[in-house]
């Protein structure tokens, strides 16, 4: 059932060293499509008024996984090379104004992630609309390029519907630290369509008001946040999150596995953030609710409420500093990092069971990064995952734990 060290030492060198027959063959067109790209902006950049900025991020990941994680094939060892991220992105300023459109490549298809046009007023009032990121845990807004895990934790997975249509304003005030960001947004996450059964578009709000006192290597952060969805009929999505590996065959937090999935009028939810700096030192800790408003209020799924926290740690070893943006209340990596490693260590834990269904797991994050440059960084996080609850025989077998690794190449441009 289990692959030998040496195998699993081969396969991570083979999976790395690869790198270069990929991109020779599966991104060839989309090199050329960038090639073109970047002709068309130095154009536009010399024949317009507009400040226009390209660049973009190539993350290819190893994936290992065995047990809970691949229990459709009796908990033995399973494993994946791909590329998680190809995106390109090309922003603009233009007085007041400025825009960004973030597109996403995969095989055969590409996505707008995020296609924003945002107004900034003189006293820091920002208001944005278009497809946007709403504000939604800590670590669900940190960006990809930014995080110190390969994966988000199963707790922003779970909450953070990522980017959606809609329009928002957000203002730092900075004498008193304060932060706040609203928003109406379309509701097409969670399993919602984004439209009603009788094909009114279904809206979600959310709000999230931070405080910090931040100084370089000296930061306190506090947050809170909430979010009213309209689901409009639909059935909740079954499967929160994955369990914090991207290519394993199962999913390991379910709602609905051992019983049945629910349709919703609407779900609320909210969240606490938490975070600190001293230095070299990183603590991040979050928490969060949710909470279901059934179509039929005889279900039994009717008010059940769902929740989940991490808390992590990470430590530069030469004593570099991740950057605070109090502005957005997120943090960054070190700004013109260069040959530096740092160790990150992560429990996240999500509950999703009801009396007679769904599943609870806990799962544990060991890391190590190294900044070869601030355009060049690899990634190994080692993880291990339990299942529990009602819905976890159903979903794993007697497979109620599973271990993984998981490496990154990620090259920033």
């Amino acid at each position: 059932m289990k692959a030998s060290n040496t195998q699993l030492a081969l396969a991570i060198a083979a999976a790395l060293a690869s790198t270069s027959a990929f991109a020779a063959t599966d991104t060839e067109k989309l090199q050329q499509q960038l090639d073109e790209l970047q002709k068309e902006v130095a154009t536009l950049k010399r024949s317009s008024g507009f400040n226009l900025e390209f660049g973009g991020r190539v993350q290819l990941d190893y994936n290992y996984f065995n047990g809970a994680y691949n229990a459709d094939n009796n908990g033995d060892a399973g494993s994946d090379f791909f590329p998680r991220r190809i995106r390109t992105y090309v922003e603009s300023e233009h007085g007041n104004w400025d825009h960004k459109l973030l597109l996403e490549f995969a095989e055969g298809t590409a996505e707008i992630v995020m296609a924003r046009v945002r107004y900034n007023f003189e006293n820091g009032l920002k208001i944005k609309a278009g497809k946007i990121r709403e504000d939604i845990t800590l670590n669900g807004l940190t960006s990809s390029k930014h995080t110190n895990t390969i994966e988000r934790s199963t707790l922003a997975n779970t909450f953070s519907p990522f980017f959606r249509w809609g329009v928002s304003a957000s203002q730092y005030l900075k004498d008193s630290g304060l932060r706040y960001a609203v928003g109406v947004y379309k509701n097409d996450a969670f399993g919602a369509t984004g439209h009603d059964e009788d094909d009114q578009l279904t809206l979600a709000a959310t709000g999230r008001v931070t405080w910090s006192k931040a100084a370089p290597g000296d930061v306190l952060h506090l947050g809170a946040w909430h979010s009213y969805r309209d689901m409009g009929g639909n059935e909740l999505g079954a499967r929160f999150a994955r369990g914090e590996i991207r290519e394993a065959n199962v999913r390991l937090v379910d709602y609905a596995v051992g019983g049945n999935a629910v349709a919703l009028d609407s779900l609320s939810q909210s969240g606490l953030e938490f975070a600190y700096q001293a230095d070299a030192l990183t603590l991040e800790a979050e928490y969060a609710s949710r909470t279901l408003d059934a179509v039929n209020g005889a279900d039994p799924l009717d008010g059940e409420r769902y929740d989940g926290f991490h808390v992590s740690a990470s430590y530069f070893l030469g004593g570099e500093q991740r950057q605070y943006k109090a502005g957005s209340a997120l943090f960054v990596q070190p700004k013109g990092i260069k040959d530096a490693w740092e160790l990150v260590a992560r429990v996240s834990q999500m509950d999703a069971t009801s009396s007679t269904q769904g599943t609870e797991v806990t799962t544990y994050t060991l890391g190590s990064n190294y900044y070869l440059t601030s355009k060049i960084k690899f990634m190994g996080n080692l993880i291990y995952s339990d299942v529990e609850a009602p819905g976890a025989t159903a979903l794993v077998g007697d497979e109620d734990s599973g271990m993984g690794f998981s490496a990154r190449m990620q090259y920033l441009f």
